[in-house]
């Protein structure tokens, strides 16, 4: 049986590689996480990419818009020199070549998808789907997202993908945000799990979550002090940039 909580690589080891890259990636892997996080959106011709950001302005140096690019122009673009020279010939991996790479091993995936409207929703839930199935990853990957709307369709889709409801704070409407809302929010969209925003992993939220049959995760979360809270108060898994330091501390 695997330790608790499990250690989760936020976009790969990303405090050591460039994030959501294949090094990050692969440096998770080196140091023995559970699994990792990674984000996905579509490029103009509808392939689904791993990359966080609308644009590649800040991984990449240029403005356009990831839906705007497609796929062999995407493939080309270096992701890595921002991050450090060493890695400057890292690139943004298709969903296809990350699940290529976690094939030989039985990490878990958390595929959190990026969605910029609600029109956008559909056509990335199918790709996600396709991708899952090509590469027989169901009983492995688990698709998460902000926007709840785009899980039910995802759901529709494939009943038996794992999914994954994501909380941050809001100030605009704090009692959006109470235990109970949380908790309705995310059966109404037959998650499995939430993922909460450190701020939001309140050990009332954590304990009535548990009592429903929902896992928790938590993120983003480098400090080893959370690795007693998360067992204390019954978290399952912590999304951290520094896997190694937090594999590290659960020993």
């Amino acid at each position: 049986m695997k330790s608790r909580p499990l250690i989760i690589g936020h976009r790969g080891a990303s405090a050591v590689a460039p994030e959501n890259t294949t090094a990050a990636f692969r440096e998770a892997l080196a140091v023995g996480v559970d699994g990792i996080e990674f984000d996905v959106r579509l490029t103009r011709d509808g392939v689904p990419v791993v990359i966080h950001d609308s644009t590649l302005r800040r991984t990449g140096g240029l403005s356009h818009r990831v839906a705007d690019l497609a796929w062999a122009e995407i493939s080309k673009i270096d992701v890595g020199s921002w991050f450090a020279k060493t890695f400057a010939n890292e690139t943004v991996p298709s969903l296809a070549e990350l699940f290529t790479l976690f094939q030989s091993n039985n990490s878990t995936l958390y595929l959190e998808m990026k969605c910029d409207s609600a029109a956008g929703q559909r056509p990335l839930a199918e790709a996600c789907v396709m991708a899952i199935e090509e590469h027989s990853l169901r009983e492995r990957v688990v698709v998460e997202c902000f926007q709840l709307p785009a899980l039910k369709i995802l759901k529709e889709i494939d009943p038996d993908i794992k999914t994954v409801a994501l909380f941050e704070p809001s100030f605009t409407n704090p009692s959006v945000l109470s235990d109970q809302r949380i908790i309705n929010q995310a059966t109404d969209v037959s998650a499995a799990a939430l993922a909460l925003h450190h701020r939001l992993a309140r050990e009332s939220l954590v304990q009535k979550a548990k009592a429903v049959g929902l896992h928790v995760a938590v993120w983003t979360v480098d400090d080893p002090a959370w690795i007693e809270r998360a067992r204390t108060i019954g978290i399952d898994a912590l999304i951290t940039n520094n896997p190694e330091t937090m594999i590290r501390a659960r020993r």
